[in-house]
Order: structure tokens, then C-alpha cells, then sequence
């Protein structure tokens, strides 16, 4: 019973972290129709930001996290409106290989800046355990699941609650009625891409924190967190979340 506790927490910590990944993939992919696969390339340059600040400049690893999350964000941000937003209305396969592309600058980028090798992100939460139901569950699977969760909740408040998600809603499912009622297109494609870039840098703390750190390859997470995407449905956030910690669980 405790090895069973033990795998649940653990797959549960893990599928949060693919829910993350997911959701990138889906608000993109709402908004555009076009799956990007410069995902996990942000995934990556948000970890390698989050040590830039953390480790190099020595700031709070809180402070570390948001920083590189805005940072990401804004990464984002300017994707779409250099890159993706001058290709509307071209055949959506030549976005996706634009994505593709997209993958091997950034990447070259990071590398370029941090090198090849593993960098250590930091232990922000230490190696110690807590004992549920008789088993030792680690503190940073849960701590892992609890601000994965948070994450997570604020974006369903945001899609479902507020005018801003409304909107973005709205843009996905009929742009020229949206855009009628005074909803830019525009500026729900850079919302979408600065909601991915910020959720994948989050991701990217929480699979490169502790003993494991990061590198280039950390990228590949978001081809495993693929699945689970397709698992959900490409234009479910609901599903997403369910797929990725199904696929975690697993």
C-alpha cells in the first residue's frame, strides 16, 4: 500500500508537470489552429532563465521563477507578432514547419549562452519527506503538485470567470463574429502565445529542479507530453489537464 501512495504522488507530481506542457500546446492551438512544436524549446529557455537569475545573479529562487516566467511570456509574445502573425491566412502545415523552425533558433540560442552541459537549477525544497498513510512521499512532489495546481486553477478562473478569457474564447470559436463585437484576433494570438510561453517556463522549473537540472534535452518533454495533448483533445484545457496526468500516472 505505501509503494502505491508512493508511484500516485509521484505519477500525480509528474502529470501536473505535463498538464502544464499540454495546456501550452492547447491555448495555441485554440487561438491559431496551428500546434507548435517551439514548445518544449521554451520549456527549455525558461529552466535555462529561471538558473540565470537563481544561480548566476544569485536572487531569490521565487523571485528567479517570475522573472523567467515573464520572460518566457514575453518570448512569446514576440514570436507571434514577428513571426507568426505576418503568416496569416498562409496554409496552417507552413506554420507548423515554422514552429519547427522556431525550435532550432532558440535552441541554438540556449546553447549558445549556457552551453551543452547539465547546470544545476537548485533544491528550492530539499530532499525531505513526509510520511501519508504509512508511506514517504516526498516534499517536492507536493510541493510540485500544489503550485502546478495553482497554476493551473488560475488559468481555468481566467478561461472560464473573466472577461479576457471570455474573449479569448470567443476569438477562438468564431474570430469574425469576436471580431465584430470588437475582439482583436490579434491581440488574442498574443495573449494565447504569452499564456504558453509562461506556463511552459513553469514547467520547465519544476522538471529541472533538484538532482536532475537542465539541459537541451529537457526539451523532449514536450514530445512526451504530446500524447496526452492528443489524449485530452487538441482544443480541450480540461482535457489536457486530464491527459497529462493520466499519461503521468502511467
Amino acid at each position: 500500500m505505501s509503494d502505491f501512495i508512493q508511484f500516485l504522488v509521484a505519477g500525480l507530481a509528474l502529470g501536473s508537470i505535463y498538464s502544464l506542457v499540454c495546456l501550452g500546446f492547447v491555448v495555441v492551438y485554440r487561438a491559431t489552429g496551428v500546434l507548435n512544436f517551439a514548445q518544449g524549446s521554451l520549456v527549455v529557455l525558461g529552466a535555462f532563465l529561471t538558473h540565470e537569475f537563481a544561480v548566476r545573479q544569485a536572487l531569490p529562487f521565487a523571485v528567479a521563477v517570475l522573472l523567467a516566467t515573464l520572460l518566457v511570456a514575453l518570448v512569446g509574445v514576440a514570436l507571434e507578432r514577428l513571426i507568426f502573425r505576418p503568416m496569416v491566412g498562409q496554409p496552417t502545415f507552413a506554420m507548423i514547419l515554422i514552429t519547427l523552425g522556431v525550435v532550432f533558433v532558440l535552441d541554438q540560442i540556449s546553447a549558445a549562452r549556457w552551453g551543452y552541459d547539465v547546470l544545476l537549477l537548485g533544491d528550492p525544497w530539499g530532499v525531505d519527506t513526509i510520511a501519508v498513510a504509512g508511506a514517504s512521499v516526498k516534499v517536492a512532489d507536493l510541493w510540485t503538485m500544489g503550485a502546478a495546481g495553482f497554476a493551473l486553477l488560475s488559468l481555468f478562473l481566467l478561461f472560464q470567470r473573466s472577461t479576457l478569457g471570455i474573449a479569448m474564447r470567443a476569438g477562438a470559436a468564431d474570430p469574425e463574429a469576436a471580431l465584430a463585437h470588437g475582439i482583436s484576433p490579434q491581440a488574442i494570438h498574443g495573449l494565447s502565445w504569452a499564456i504558453a510561453g509562461a506556463v511552459a517556463a513553469l514547467a520547465g522549473v519544476f522538471l529541472s529542479a533538484g538532482p536532475k537540472g537542465v539541459d537541451l534535452s529537457l526539451g523532449l518533454v514536450a514530445f512526451r507530453a504530446f500524447p496526452a495533448m492528443i489524449l485530452g483533445g487538441l482544443d480541450s484545457a480540461e482535457g489536457a489537464v486530464a491527459g497529462g496526468l493520466l499519461i503521468g500516472l502511467i
